[in-house]
């Protein structure tokens, strides 16, 4: 049996999924948003999800010029607090559409009167049934415990989510990423694999459209491959963190490698980049994802049976 088999199947299937969904995903976010302004946007999620609305806030703020924020479940669902937002789109993103807290958030800002959309990859789930519209990513049954293909398919429809809200994103169909890119991105990976595997702490830096892809790499590598991973902004990174790359550490680098950096010893590792464009998220993924399924294959690790994980996770 081949470690991470099925996480390499829905890695290969990315480009094809967001080729044949970006139409759709426009086309469900129009509906949804036709002839409605907001002043505020609200994103609730858990783990990649998460990450993928780290993307959506800038570019909502970016190319709408709304301010967003991202919620924090637990005032509502620990807590009990119910929070007075303006004229707000609600966004819950989960590729189960189970997750018990994000559906809370969205059940409770349909109550008081404002937009509420789910970004799932399973239709009838409860984030569907609580929010007034939906998009559903089509990605196909995603098997693997590590999110892949329903994160990119995320990361797409927030993009045209932003297009449909009147931002000024153009057009995503020529700038998605191909299947020699996901070559070119796979051979990166399996040159910078051993560095990673050797080295502790691995530091995953980005900034901008990028911190999105710094985040989730540093989650990949830690639920898949069991190495110890911390993401930060390159610009809070050199506020404090940066005392600690030293030889015997590494930094996955996404865009620019910080001055001074080689000079610290750590191992630097410089991903690939796919453009520079807001959509470059899409693409520079593909990297952290065969990364973490790489350096758990050296480590003799199965990423399809992740360690002490399920593929659907539920918090209140």
């Amino acid at each position: 049996m081949i470690r991470g088999a099925v996480m390499e199947r829905e890695i290969l299937e990315q480009p094809k999924v967001l080729r044949e969904q970006a139409g759709q995903y426009f086309e469900s976010a129009r509906q949804a948003l036709a002839g409605k302004s907001f002043d505020m946007i609200l994103l609730a999620a858990r783990g990649s999800s998460d990450n993928a609305a780290l993307y959506a806030r800038y570019l909502f703020e970016i190319h709408l010029g709304i301010p967003v924020t991202l919620a924090a479940p637990s005032v509502l669902t620990k807590y009990g607090r119910q929070i007075r937002y303006p004229n707000c789109l609600a966004i819950g993103i989960s590729q189960s559409g189970a997750a018990p807290d994000v559906s809370e958030v969205l059940a409770d800002m349909r109550s008081q009167g404002h937009t509420t959309l789910a970004i799932t990859n399973t239709a009838g789930s409860r984030l569907t049934r609580e929010a007034e519209f939906s998009i559903l990513l089509e990605a196909g049954l995603e098997q693997s415990i590590a999110a892949t293909k329903t994160y990119t398919a995320s990361l797409l429809a927030l993009a045209q989510v932003v297009r449909a809200a009147g931002g000024d994103l153009p057009d995503p169909t020529s700038s998605l990423p191909s299947d020699a890119w996901l070559e070119e991105c796979r051979a990166a990976a399996e040159a910078a694999s051993g560095d990673v595997v050797r080295c502790s702490p691995v530091f995953s830096l980005g900034r901008g459209y990028s911190y999105c892809t710094a985040v989730e790499t540093a989650l990949k590598l830690m639920e898949c491959a069991l190495i110890s991973a911390k993401s930060y902004s390159t610009a809070d990174f050199e506020h404090g963190p940066k005392a600690l790359a030293n030889h015997g550490t590494a930094c996955v680098v996404y865009g620019d490698v910080p001055a001074g950096l080689a000079g610290t010893g750590a191992s630097v590792v410089q991903a690939p980049a796919f453009e520079d464009s807001p959509y470059a998220p899409l693409g520079n993924i593909f990297f952290g994802q065969w990364l973490a399924l790489l350096t758990a294959r050296a480590r003799g690790l199965d990423p399809d049976r992740a360690q002490n994980l399920s593929k659907v996770t539920e918090t209140l």
